[in-house]
């Protein structure tokens, strides 16, 4: 299957890459991304080497190197080399203040009947039954997770 982008460096920018791999002052990641353009280089001088090649010298994967070529040839040498940012993961919050001071309260009381202890699920199912968990009820599951839970009291202890 032909290449459908083709990295062309210029010298400058192969001068750039290769410093920066000799100095090894960078993260691994943008090193290894340098790597893979510079021995993906299809200028005069440059290695040109298949991408399977690449992917097996430098122990990375064959869609790592189809990457780095693609966002190379179309967002330029900085975009190629940085790390792709992320989505900031947003999670409803299960517990708001009011809820958390209600779990405190709960797990200080008196266990259930039969029970020597409170446990982490037997707190969070008996928050969702007294209703402080408002954002879990809501959800489409209407449950608190026991993890909540731990880390809930484990930032208050």
């Amino acid at each position: 299957m032909p290449k459908k982008y083709h990295v062309t460096l210029t010298p400058e920018e192969r001068i750039e890459l290769d410093a920066m791999t000799r100095r090894g002052r960078a993260a691994a990641r943008r090193l290894t991304h340098a790597r893979i353009l510079l021995e993906c280089d299809e200028a005069a001088g440059g290695p040109a080497q298949r991408d399977e090649d690449v992917a097996d010298a430098l122990e990375v994967g064959h869609a790592t190197v189809a990457r780095v070529r693609q966002r190379f040839v179309e967002h330029g040498l900085e975009a190629a080399l940085e790390p792709r940012p992320q989505p900031p993961r947003v999670h409803a919050r299960k517990l708001d203040g009011d809820g958390e001071a209600h779990l405190i309260a709960l797990a200080c009381a008196r266990p259930p009947a039969g029970r020597s202890r409170w446990t982490l699920r037997l707190l969070a199912d008996r928050m969702v039954v007294l209703g402080h968990a408002a954002a879990a009820a809501a959800a489409a599951d209407g449950r608190l997770s026991y993890e909540t839970v731990r880390r809930t009291l484990k930032k208050t202890s």
